[in-house]
Order: C-alpha cells, then sequence, then structure tokens
C-alpha cells in the first residue's frame, strides 16, 4: 500500500503568542477591587543594550537639541498662560451666566405668581356664580 505523505501525521510548531500589556484607565483602576488591579511589573535586573549605550551627539545634533529644547519650553509657557485664561474666562463667564439665570429665575417667580393669583380670581368668581345659581 502506498503512503501519501501528506497522510502522516507531524507535531506541530506553533509560535507563543505575545500578549501586550493590558491598559487599565485611572479612574477605572481606582474603582477595581485590589485583588483585579493591576500590579506593577518588578524592573529588570540587568539594563539592555539600549539603556547601555551612550549616546554622544556632535555639536550640530546638540545645538538642535537646545534649540527644540527651548521652543517647546516656550510653547508650553505659552499653552499653560492660554489654559490660565480660558479657565479665567470661563469662571467670569459662569458668574455672568448666574446672575442672568439669577434675574430670569425671579421673573419666572413673579410671572407664576401673578398667573395662579388671576387663576384663584377666576375660580373664586365660578364659586360665587355657582352659590349664586345653586341659592336661587
Amino acid at each position: 500500500i502506498e503512503v501519501n505523505p501528506d497522510s502522516i501525521y507531524k507535531p506541530i510548531e506553533r509560535t507563543e503568542p505575545k500578549f501586550r500589556k493590558l491598559k487599565v484607565s485611572k479612574k477605572l483602576e481606582e474603582a477595581l477591587p485590589f485583588a483585579s488591579k493591576p500590579k506593577d511589573e518588578p524592573k529588570r535586573k540587568r539594563k539592555g543594550y539600549l539603556q547601555k549605550r551612550a549616546v554622544v551627539m556632535d555639536t550640530a545634533e546638540k545645538k538642535k537639541f537646545t534649540f527644540l529644547q527651548a521652543l517647546n519650553t516656550i510653547r508650553n509657557e505659552k499653552v499653560k498662560i492660554r489654559k490660565q485664561k480660558k479657565e479665567e474666562s470661563k469662571l467670569e463667564k459662569a458668574k455672568k451666566n448666574a446672575k442672568k439665570e439669577e434675574a430670569l429665575a425671579a421673573a419666572r417667580k413673579a410671572n407664576k405668581k401673578r398667573q395662579y393669583r388671576a387663576e384663584g380670581k377666576k375660580e373664586k368668581m365660578r364659586e360665587a356664580k355657582r352659590a349664586k345659581v345653586g341659592n336661587s
């Protein structure tokens, strides 16, 4: 009997799956019980090649690097100032809106009071008419 080489069982070679570290948001992490919270992985004892090697920049690279650092510092300061101004304007706007809302609430209250008063007067008139009709 002729044996088909495809029919012979061979051991299956599978690569070990590599899973990425699960990233959990801080808000969700706070809500989790201690047992379910992700634990910090222990730091490696030996440094790898990339951590060991020294990066030496030549003068041109160093100038570029310092220039970029200065640019980023300036940008960060501008962003910080912009955020502060935005926060201040937001607070001012909230105060103005609160005053407007307060005035509107007072006007609504006065309107409702006027309406209920008028409704009460109408009801009183109706009751008086009913009493008149009922007496005769």
